[in-house]
């Protein structure tokens, strides 16, 4: 796909999903802009992908100060924006009587409130015509044990894009939903022991985890002109993961 000389902006854009999304964007001629709360990150990040392309913001999607930081980099850029990729996110996992208020916080904070805002704020620099993409989950859909706070998360993100959907459409805006299923993320190999990724796997229909090169793969196709008719949907890629699971 070509996106020459188009502007993305990606939120939580230094490792796993977002970074595999940064590097297809650049590779397919687009300027990007990365986020991410840690320097250092977004340092390995600009040289992994090694682009001049590449734009790396400073910004924890948590907090609407350094949301407007985002907004004050691109509003100076003179460029308006073709891709918004919200896509930053964080998860924990624990029964509901172990969830402490600072861990509930934490997530709908970063996960939807950081998703709204950002949104919010960039209505004004996005091009008519733009796309918008969210992250959900397929937990958003799944009754996973230890996953309410985070599926409570991904459902708000969900009816969130839904409505900004229908609320943008006079703009050409469309916004769409990608679930990616158990993918092989920096964030996944961190919060699961290794047999509960053989789990997770297992319980896909192809029998693997996920590539996040495979996701982004699928954003960049909600982000074109091939997804010119499409808005206001999830597409789930899991790898069949909710179908297989329930069977």
């Amino acid at each position: 796909m070509d996106f020459t000389d188009k502007n993305v902006v990606i939120t939580g854009g230094t490792t796993g999903i977002g970074l595999a999304t940064a590097k297809a964007f650049v590779n397919a001629g687009a300027n990007v802009w990365i986020t991410g709360r840690n320097a250092n990150n977004l340092q390995k990040a600009f040289a992994e992908i090694d682009n001049p392309k590449l734009n790396t913001v400073v910004s924890d999607t948590s907090k609407l100060s350094e949301i407007s930081i985002l907004e004050k980099v691109i509003q100076d850029s003179g460029k308006k924006i073709d891709v918004l990729f919200l896509n930053a996110g964080i998860a924990t996992f624990e029964p509901i009587e172990k969830v402490t208020e600072e861990n509930f916080d934490a997530q709908f904070n970063t996960n939807v409130k950081g998703h709204f805002f950002t949104l919010q704020k960039l209505l004004p620099h996005l091009a008519d015509g733009a796309a918008v993409i969210f992250t959900s989950s397929t937990v958003a859909t799944a009754a996973n044990l230890g996953a309410s706070v985070y599926s409570a998360t991904k459902g708000a993100v969900n009816k969130i894009a839904q409505i900004a959907a229908n609320e943008l459409a006079g703009r050409k805006i469309r916004v769409n939903i990608v679930s990616p299923g158990p993918v092989l993320t920096p964030d996944l190999e961190n919060a699961v022991p290794a047999e509960a990724k053989e789990f997770l796997a297992s319980a896909t229909a192809l029998q693997r985890l996920g590539d996040p090169a495979e996701i982004a793969k699928t954003v960049l196709f909600l982000a074109s002109d091939a997804a010119s008719f499409i808005t206001g949907t999830e597409i789930v890629a899991d790898g069949g993961y909710l179908n297989f699971a329930l069977k």
